[in-house]
């Protein structure tokens, strides 16, 4: 009789771990998507800011007031970290800072979608490295071949050279930030660890920003930048930090490859950045590449 209980509770338990398993890298997706679109509407809304801050002194008020906020919000136990905790906070902040401030300086020179496409090198290379042999490399192949092709508006490639380092800085901040925010969640309890980051990034970014900030500093920009930082970075490092929980960093790098999708989107409405058809199939090559690694997620 004692048999034939646990065989039945395999049966049941089975079907439900799978159903828990599925549910949490849905809920890992919709992160995911949530994350992007906040981050590149809130870069495309924040063309205003960096006129009068500069880009790097309105990155540097929005990391200001995203540490902040996340600070107040999840009051972190300081004083009962670990050596290595704080390593793995030190390190992320500073990959954050980078890959903020890089990414800022970027758009402010080049259009928004391309700006995106070279930056998700970095998690390409992610995705590239951590996820397997074989047939799994074909879909970095092709989201590669998508952001060449945004990066193509048809007659000629579209960007200034300070833009493009830029850029590639905030690829190769950005690969790190998927890896690195992958131990940080292992490491720390909630959102700790997050905002332990968010504080090392602003004081990393204090050196290039501040001196931006004191040359156009007034109190609406003070209450705009509050308001950006909720768009980003706050909004998507939190969702990002959650989702990383949930799935793993090579299926994420993959997944995010509809940001340069959704960065392209932003710009047109927001900026009126319009696409050209070679761009336009680019977006569809980072979708199917994106959808190949969701299906990934759930095998």
């Amino acid at each position: 009789m004692a048999e034939t209980e646990t065989t039945a509770d395999n049966a049941w338990s089975g079907p439900a771990a799978a159903d828990g398993a599925t549910g949490r890298v849905s809920l890992a997706i919709a992160f995911c998507l949530l994350s992007m679109t906040s981050v590149q509407f809130g870069a495309a809304l924040s063309k205003p800011a960096m006129q009068d801050l500069g880009a790097f002194g309105a990155t540097w008020l929005r990391l200001c007031w995203a540490a902040a906020f996340l600070l107040l919000l999840v009051r972190p136990p300081f004083l009962s970290y670990t050596r290595s905790q704080w390593l793995t906070a030190i390190t992320l902040g500073a990959t954050m800072a980078m890959m903020t401030l890089c990414f800022f300086a970027a758009i402010e020179r080049i259009p928004l979608g391309l700006a995106v496409a070279i930056e998700f090198l970095g998690p390409l290379t992610v995705a590239a490295i951590l996820g397997g042999r074989g047939w799994r490399l074909l879909f970095p192949a092709i989201a590669a071949a998508g952001v060449l092709c945004l990066s193509w508006d048809g007659t000629a490639w579209v960007a200034d050279t300070r833009g493009l380092l830029f850029a590639f800085g905030a690829a190769i901040g950005w690969g790190g930030y998927i890896v690195l925010m992958k131990h940080a969640g292992q490491r720390f309890k909630g959102l700790e660890g997050l905002a332990v980051s968010l504080l090392f990034a602003a004081v990393v970014a204090t050196p290039f920003g501040f001196h931006q900030v004191q040359s156009g500093f007034s109190t609406h920009m003070l209450l705009v930048t509050a308001g950006l930082a909720v768009l980003v970075p706050l909004l998507p490092y939190a969702l990002e930090f959650m989702a990383l929980r949930r799935l793993q960093s090579s299926t994420f790098g993959i997944l995010m490859s509809l940001e340069p999708a959704m960065g392209a989107g932003a710009g047109l409405v927001i900026l009126g950045q319009v696409l050209s058809l070679n761009q336009i199939f680019g977006v569809v090559l980072v979708m199917i590449a994106s959808a190949a690694g969701t299906l990934l997620a759930r095998r």
